[in-house]
């Protein structure tokens, strides 16, 4: 306890700014007016919008959570509650003695898991404790669901107790290896869900951090919790590509576990290198489906004696790992070059996608990272129609992407792709292109043939779309007034 008439060291969390009340840091300066700042044009949603009401629930403070005055601050530790690290020891400090023997009588937590106690002399009136995951690279697919199922776990045990403000730790300390920024986006998406889906029983959600911490979760938390459109709009493209699903929780893309014939046969290190992969779909492997073993299948399909039905599930699997992994790798790189999006629609309701060629710098882009982004940015828009918009406009030698790459982008992309492709528009196609373009189509894919149309102008694209519903570069707005004449708007409703 305070001495009488003494100063508290606690911190109400009333008197703390939210989130909302926070200024924005300035935005970056604008890149040129003339060059393709697409990202700041883009009308297509974030999974993370403005949400005025969450982000007055969110208070980001750098101090002690310990000294907390809400109703619940969340210490971690270790699975038998007697970690030392400078959370634990500072709510065991301030707590008093009385914590560590009731610490003792709940025998332990685990991984994942949380248990909760009084306050004692803490201001907060209970104390969530809970365990993070030790992170290794090869196990990282558990680490990433343990860390969700803390701070879900939390979170769930704060709305059936009606805690109205819990003070959040970083629960991945330095001691389990968990790196911070990782850690954090998962802390952010799963609050951010929580609130979105039961936040009606949670006023407030304090991040408590350390003034090492604080960078990383002032540069995150924009991505989560934007605090205007337009804050929305410039952190869209940072938004990673595995944002989990509609609780946060990490998705994960489908493997198998292989049954083999002799099992007793298989290597150990074998055995150790696919343990998260063989754990992570128990109940959805080959063996419970009744599908035989999966290395025999691929024999099968090599041997050309496995039926189309087969085939298409390999190939579903095939692509269902390319997709897990375009959520889960960082692809900020080739979104920053803004050579594909998504905008509006055209004149039947379709959803278009656009792709710059010139923005694509072949000769030195990862071209395995470009085909991920594609997917991560394609797999929600291909489940219904859609058409794409390819501005071949100025395109150089270095902006020509390999057949092969286009093959094997066609051959890996789910069956919804082919299907929902309405229309293919080539626009500002020079004869090579032409020629290319009719060969692939030709002898290396079948099906895309008769969805290509070749537009020399925007004219001609703008009969099929409102102007207002497309995003074009202002590069190819110069070009295309060079070479066809000036376009207004008001020519869209007579052509």
């Amino acid at each position: 306890m305070d001495p009488l008439g003494a100063r508290s060291r606690f911190v109400d969390v009333q008197t703390l700014l939210t989130w909302e009340q926070m200024q924005p840091e300035p935005l970056l300066p604008k890149q040129e007016e003339h060059d393709d700042s697409m990202v700041s044009q883009q009308s297509f949603s974030s999974p993370f919008p403005f949400r005025p009401d969450i982000n007055r629930k969110i208070v980001l403070f750098v101090g002690d959570v310990a000294l907390l005055n809400c109703t619940a601050v969340v210490n971690t530790s270790n699975e038998s509650l007697s970690d030392k690290n400078p959370v634990s020891d500072s709510v065991l400090h301030h707590a008093g003695p009385e914590l560590r023997d009731e610490l003792l009588k709940l025998k332990g937590c685990r991984t994942g898991e949380v248990k909760v106690t009084k306050g004692f002399n803490l201001a907060a009136w209970f104390i969530i404790h809970t365990v993070g995951p030790k992170y290794k690279t090869k196990y990282r697919t558990a680490a990433e669901s343990s860390l969700f199922s803390c701070y879900r776990n939390i979170l769930q045990l704060a709305l059936e107790q009606s805690m109205a403000s819990v003070g959040l730790c970083v629960v991945s300390t330095v001691k389990r290896g968990y790196p911070l920024e990782e850690a954090t986006h998962i802390a952010f998406r799963t609050v951010r869900r929580f609130l979105e889906n039961h936040g009606e029983g949670v006023e407030t959600v304090v991040f408590a951090v350390s003034e090492d911490e604080e960078p990383v979760y002032k540069k995150l938390l924009p991505l989560y919790f934007p605090r205007s459109e337009e804050e929305e709009r410039a952190s869209l493209p940072l938004v990673p590509g595995d944002i989990g699903n509609s609780e946060g929780e990490p998705i994960i893309p489908e493997r198998q576990i292989r049954i083999t014939e002799k099992p007793g046969n298989q290597e150990e290190e074998y055995e150790q290198d696919s343990l998260d992969q063989d754990m992570a779909q128990v109940g959805q492997h080959a063996f419970s489906r009744m599908e035989g073993d999966v290395d025999k299948q691929r024999r099968l399909i090599l041997q050309g004696n496995l039926s189309d039905a087969a085939m298409q599930k390999q190939h579903q699997r095939n692509y269902n790992r390319w997709l897990g992994r375009a959520r889960a790798e960082d692809l900020s790189d080739i979104a920053a070059l803004k050579a594909l999006y998504q905008t509006g629609v055209d004149l039947c309701g379709r959803t278009v996608v656009v792709v710059i060629g010139r923005n694509i710098p072949v000769s030195i882009i990862d071209l395995e990272k470009a085909l991920l982004y594609f997917i991560h940015v394609m797999d929600h828009v291909a489940v219904k129609e859609y058409v794409m918009v390819y501005f071949h406009t100025l395109t150089g030698e270095h902006n020509h992407l390999d057949t092969d790459f286009l093959k094997n982008l066609y051959d890996i992309v789910d069956a919804k792709f082919k299907k929902n492709l309405r229309a293919f528009y080539f626009v500002h196609p020079t004869f090579r292109a032409k020629l290319s373009t009719w060969f692939f189509t030709s002898f290396s894919v079948s099906g895309l043939k008769e969805k290509v149309h070749y537009l020399d102008s925007l004219r001609q694209l703008l009969t099929c779309m409102r102007p207002e519903e497309i995003d074009i570069p202002p590069f190819v707005l110069d070009y295309d007034a060079r070479v066809n004449g000036p376009y207004h708007q008001s020519q869209s409703h007579t052509l």
